[in-house]
């Protein structure tokens, strides 16, 4: 659609008001019909590859001339690989339970009537993202089976991608006999689009962004609509003075390097004074095997220095960076209560780790870190709604309120109370 002769914001006003009278129609929709949608939009994305991958090509071409980085053009790319992904993801939210209606608590009344708290759509969801088509497809089918309506408003460096998939998901919807503008996708980059968006708090009932700190910061700023969110993913590995060596390795190096650009990817690395001389040499050589730069504070530095291992020194800044790179910042600590007060202090209570064979200090460790997620023995890289059991994840919620960690059908519904009597009236 041309945004050159509208204006922007009654084009987006008018989405909103579409997309709440298409979501009092979603949550009275039975299961079935709304499994046939996310179904065959799974066919249809099967039925349509070349084509997406031609438009997919469009936005890989118009980012190499805007100076995108290899890792930006990297997530950008819609390969075989992540069709694959999104049509197993689409499969996967259909064979989900139904969260809609589920019964969360009884209560019978002394006057003999009965109250009853049940799982009901928030309403409509306005998701603002970048970088990932996957995330088009994933949050339509995750805010359908849920029973909301979506509002979608991608970044400009997938525009041609995304476009494509919406119009799948809206003929997936009409030949479901669903209201087609119960997913809609904002048909221009302008941020005009999103500064109304963020305002429209009688149609909108949720934002969720996902993207940069920048992104989610200016969501939350100026958003008169409540936001769920995470701003970064600043995530701790602690090992523990009684850790087992060849474990500690094998997770830190998986949290640093399996996939460095993402949330839940580990950015510190406390090791107790203690076993300091035997643990950090061996998981020094791991890291430094999969080319990560290690900064250290003194005590760390000394003893990788001693094994003739090279680091650069940390400072207080590097404590709280999000590197999303090949670079870990190694602190050494006295026990669990500093490593606890460490990440505290400048994790970002998205995902963090401890690796000890001694249970009390890991329930203690489970118990007493602020975070969204906290491992015990684990790599911090299964902070994912799919990892969880949850299908494909809308986001990660770092926020304490509603919903916390990676969120997934369940996280996109709200709840009511459905009271049953027969006549009852309060004297």
């Amino acid at each position: 659609m041309s945004t050159e002769t509208i204006d922007i914001a009654s084009l987006v006003t008018e989405m909103a008001h579409q997309a709440r009278a298409a979501s009092l129609t979603l949550a009275n929709v039975p299961r079935e019909q709304k499994n046939k949608a996310i179904l065959r939009l799974a066919e249809l994305i099967e039925e349509n590859v070349p084509a997406l991958q031609a438009e997919n090509a469009k936005d890989l071409e118009a980012g190499e001339a805007n100076g995108l980085t290899p890792a930006m053009l990297n997530r950008l790319k819609l390969n075989e690989k992540r069709i694959s992904g999104m049509v197993e993801g689409a499969r996967q939210v259909a064979a989900l339970p139904d969260p809609v209606g589920e019964s969360l608590e009884t209560y019978q009344h002394p006057q003999d009537f009965s109250i009853e708290k049940v799982r009901v759509p928030i309403g409509v969801i306005g998701i603002i993202y970048e970088s990932r088509p996957n995330v088009t497809v994933d949050c339509a089918i995750l805010c359908l089976k849920s029973g909301n309506a979506s509002i979608l408003r991608g970044g400009k460096e997938a525009f041609y991608t995304n476009t494509a998939l919406a119009a799948l998901v809206s003929q997936a919807l009409e030949e479901a006999g669903l209201p087609p503008k119960a997913v809609q996708f904002i048909p221009t980059t302008d941020r005009a689009a999103l500064n109304t968006l963020l305002k429209l708090n009688e149609q909108i009932q949720c934002i969720i962004p996902r993207g940069g700190e920048g992104l989610i910061r200016f969501v939350s700023e100026n958003s008169t609509i409540p936001v769920i969110k995470h701003y970064d993913g600043i995530c701790t590995v602690f090992v523990d003075k009684e850790a087992d060596t060849a474990m500690a390795e094998s997770i830190v190096v998986n949290a640093k390097t399996q996939y460095p650009s993402v949330c839940n990817a580990a950015e510190n690395l406390l090791i107790h004074r203690d076993v300091l001389d035997f643990h950090l040499p061996q998981i020094a050589r791991g890291l430094a095997a999969k080319d990560v730069l290690i900064k250290a504070d003194s005590e760390a530095a000394a003893a990788l220095e001693a094994a003739g291992i090279d680091c650069e020194p940390a400072t207080e800044e590097d404590w709280g960076t999000e590197y999303l790179d090949l670079v870990i910042s190694v602190k050494v600590v006295a026990d669990a209560d500093e490593a606890m007060a460490f990440i505290n202090k400048y994790g970002s209570s998205h995902s963090d780790a401890i690796i000890t064979s001694n249970p009390e200090t890991a329930e203690s460790f489970l118990n007493g870190v602020d975070s969204s997620t906290v491992y015990w023995n684990v790599s911090t890289r299964f902070t994912d709604g799919f990892e969880f059991g949850l299908g494909a994840e809308i986001g990660i919620s770092t926020d304490r309120l509603h919903a916390r960690g990676p969120m997934g059908l369940r996280e996109l519904c709200s709840y009511k109370y459905k009271v049953v009597g027969n006549g009852q009236i309060k004297g």
